[in-house]
């Protein structure tokens, strides 16, 4: 009998990521703001987009996403030539680790950071390191206290998932001065269209005024097409260029790329998507609130909402309470956040419906 084949050292101590639920017991339609998707949906032009590319499903891809990159690049004023196109940002950050990381490398993240970070550090063969956050925000000084000699990129999920806190540009700036300068930074910034803070800023300026950082950004929240996975990297000509040979040759399909460009275009959708985050943030923060129960404040199109610890009233309890009533909200147990769950900002009615669901189950414990 042949041997079993193993895998590289560190595959088998990652913990399979797992997306937030989708189905209630009973097969009713549920009401799921455990993903973080937008309510709007996506632009009518994008599917349009979407729609027309299917006519030609026989012919390969562009491999270059020039459309999707050129439309990127209109939006911002970039340089088309420094943008890498991915299936979702996820694919980019698990990219950046494998071109940047092996053996004896580390990978530095924060405390409740994106849960990709350990599994695409532990997938290189590198060693992943957890820095504290104060407050459920990232600390910078915390940040340069675990960098070694083999720290080789460190993760910053900047609005950060699911704490939907952030740090402003100045701390930004501050960690990069202070961190080597053969030490990558990516910026994970798969929110930042819903910030609305004179402090923050994506990531853009540092990555075209340093050789060392990396910023990405997504399609799957704002833009409405999670289930097409878009994502885009803006980075240093040298980064642009290890990510392009490493990558798929057809990462991206046809239609993926018209719509991500047309969706790119259509700022009015955008915005209001925008304006409907800013009406309805505030307002689930406060209501919330209002029931007794804390609320970590939020930049993104999210909320962590925290429950006591006794039995019955704690997370779990609140979870099963609210799926009986096809609600779902996503457990963060695995971002050693057990006594809370993380509520998408959803349509109006989604909104005071999940209001009146944690109100009857607060008063029922009461």
């Amino acid at each position: 009998m042949a041997p079993v084949l193993k895998p590289r050292p560190g595959v088998l101590d990652i913990e399979a990521y797992v997306p937030g639920e989708s189905r209630v017991p009973g097969g009713v339609k549920p009401i799921k703001l455990s993903s973080n998707e937008t309510p709007l949906g996506p632009s009518p032009k994008a599917v349009q987009a979407f729609t027309a590319a299917g006519v030609a499903l026989e012919r390969y891809p562009d491999g270059q996403a020039s459309l999707l990159r050129q439309a990127i690049a209109r939006r911002y004023g970039l340089n088309p030539d420094r943008i890498v196109c991915g299936a979702g940002s996820d694919e980019l950050i698990s990219l950046i680790a494998h071109a940047y990381l092996g053996p004896g490398d580390e990978g530095l993240f924060t405390e409740h950071g994106f849960l990709l970070y350990r599994i695409v550090v532990l997938a290189a063969g590198a060693t992943p390191v957890v820095a504290p956050e104060t407050n459920l925000k990232a600390d910078v000084d915390a940040i340069l206290a675990r960098v070694t000699p083999r720290t080789r990129i460190v993760f910053l999920a900047n609005p950060n998932n699911p704490t939907g806190t952030y740090l402003g540009i100045d701390e930004v700036r501050r960690l990069r001065a202070n961190l080597p300068d053969d030490v990558l930074l990516l910026l994970d910034a798969a929110y930042a269209e819903y910030v609305r803070r004179n402090d923050y800023e994506a990531g853009l300026e540092l990555v075209a005024t340093t050789e060392n950082t990396v910023m990405t950004r997504t399609f799957s929240k704002i833009f409405g097409l999670a289930g097409l996975r878009i994502g885009w990297a803006y980075c240093p000509a040298a980064v642009a260029d290890a990510l392009n040979r490493i990558r798929g040759p057809f990462n991206l399909s046809a239609p993926s790329i018209a719509a991500g460009a047309a969706a790119m275009d259509d700022v009015a959708h955008i915005e209001a998507a925008v304006r409907h985050n800013d009406e309805w943030l505030p307002w689930l923060t406060t209501e919330i609130g209002k029931l007794g129960l804390a609320v970590t404040p939020s930049v993104a199109n999210f909320v962590l909402v925290h429950f006591p610890v006794e039995p019955g009233r704690d997370a779990a309890a609140a979870d099963a309470f609210l799926k009986e009533r096809g609600i779902i909200l996503r457990r963060v147990a695995g971002y050693g956040l057990p006594g809370a769950l993380r509520l998408t900002i959803g349509t109006e009615d989604e909104n005071r419906k999940v209001l009146a669901a944690l109100g009857a189950f607060v008063g029922a414990r009461a």
